[in-house]
């Protein structure tokens, strides 16, 4: 069985000084966690926040980028980088998990097919159209007021030049009249890195039913994510009436401007287990998407995409990326085949690849 996360925000974990190569205990992904998970490959996410104008994104996601290319060479004896599943499946066989890498937010390219082209070459093999608001391509799923009500006129030139590339078009974050303009416009599968279904959580960002049946239509993949509010309406609820978010944000962003001081990594932390201590939902709600999702665009359009070290909370025994294999064994308790079990890991992404991504 072949295991693919496609979506986690570890390189901005890594701007924060984290060793990947030590197990840290409020660490969702490092080595020895993802050796532990049996984990094959991994989508490290270059993100960068809606707040930022296109200028300042790309120098963010330049040194997001640059962060990731030091950590695996810094660690290359249990790491690699993989641009196609041929050259993931290949450093599986050298017993070395692949990082390929994702870029959350098309606001670094501001309006230039030629920036889009040079983060192609320089290694990244998806892009998140939007994030928290509409940029240059289209609208996010977080706005009120719609900036395109769809794609912009740019946003239908970004889908056919990353169809030409054969660099894959994430939907997750995007409104939904951005997700039919995007199906209608590209000649290749499209995915949804790290999304989860609206039936079970009344939440914009995830998919409805009509979303998952056009997703499977066009050949593409959904990723559920591992994110609490995204899997039970109910804890987002939990999560608001508790008040450490509001709290915790400006301790975050303290820590954030300076990651090097003990005591604002030590009361991020604590905020981090206040949020641990609250009443989650189970890991099994990940396997409720999973079951939802295949019975609406069947099982050979489903997959995992964590988020993890993009997500300030995690469901309860879901903690880290060394607790994968639970969702596995619950699949399997629900009567799915070994099969069908590697489709969901990763073999359906993987497929997706192989089908979108041109050999190098």
């Amino acid at each position: 069985m072949f295991i693919l996360d496609s979506h986690c925000d570890t390189p901005s974990q890594i701007l924060r000084l984290r060793d990947l190569s030590l197990d840290n205990g409020h660490a969702q992904i490092d080595i020895p966690k993802l050796k532990k998970g049996g984990v094959d490959a991994s989508f490290f996410a270059l993100y960068t926040p809606a707040s930022m104008d296109s200028d300042a994104a790309c120098r963010k996601a330049l040194e997001l980028l640059s962060a990731v290319y030091d950590t695996v060479e810094a660690n290359r004896n249990s790491l690699a980088m993989a641009l196609t599943p041929a050259q993931a499946l290949a450093n599986k066989e050298k017993g070395l998990i692949s990082i390929f890498i994702g870029m959350e937010n098309g606001a670094p390219i501001g309006k230039s097919l030629a920036l889009l082209r040079m983060f192609f070459r320089m290694g990244v093999r998806y892009m998140t159209l939007a994030h928290s608001a509409d940029n240059e391509i289209c609208d996010s799923c977080s706005t009120e007021r719609k900036r395109w009500h769809g794609l912009s006129p740019f946003g239908r030139e970004v889908i056919s030049e990353m169809n030409r590339l054969g660099m894959l078009i994430d939907v997750s974050h995007i409104s939904d009249e951005s997700f039919y303009d995007v199906l209608e416009c590209s000649s290749r599968p499209v995915v949804a890195t790290h999304s989860c279904c609206r039936a079970l959580a009344d939440h914009p960002r995830n998919m409805t039913d009509d979303m998952l049946r056009a997703l499977a239509d066009n050949g593409g993949v959904i990723q559920i994510n591992f994110y609490p509010v995204f899997l039970d309406s109910a804890f987002g609820r939990v999560l608001e009436n508790s008040g450490i978010m509001e709290r915790g944000e400006s301790i975050e962003a303290r820590f954030i401007a300076d990651p090097s001081d003990p005591v604002r990594r030590a009361a991020w932390y604590a905020v981090q287990d206040e949020l641990q201590a609250l009443p989650r939902p189970s890991y099994k709600k990940i396997v409720d998407h999973i079951d939802h999702a295949v019975s609406i665009a069947g099982i050979d359009h489903v997959g995992i995409g964590s988020d993890f070290d993009g997500i300030e909370v995690t469901p309860s025994g879901m903690e880290d990326v060394s607790c994968i294999g639970k969702i596995f064994e619950e699949m399997k308790s629900r009567g799915y085949s070994s099969s069908e079990i590697e489709k969901v890991a990763g073999g359906n992404f993987m497929r997706v690849m192989g089908e979108t991504v041109v050999n190098q």
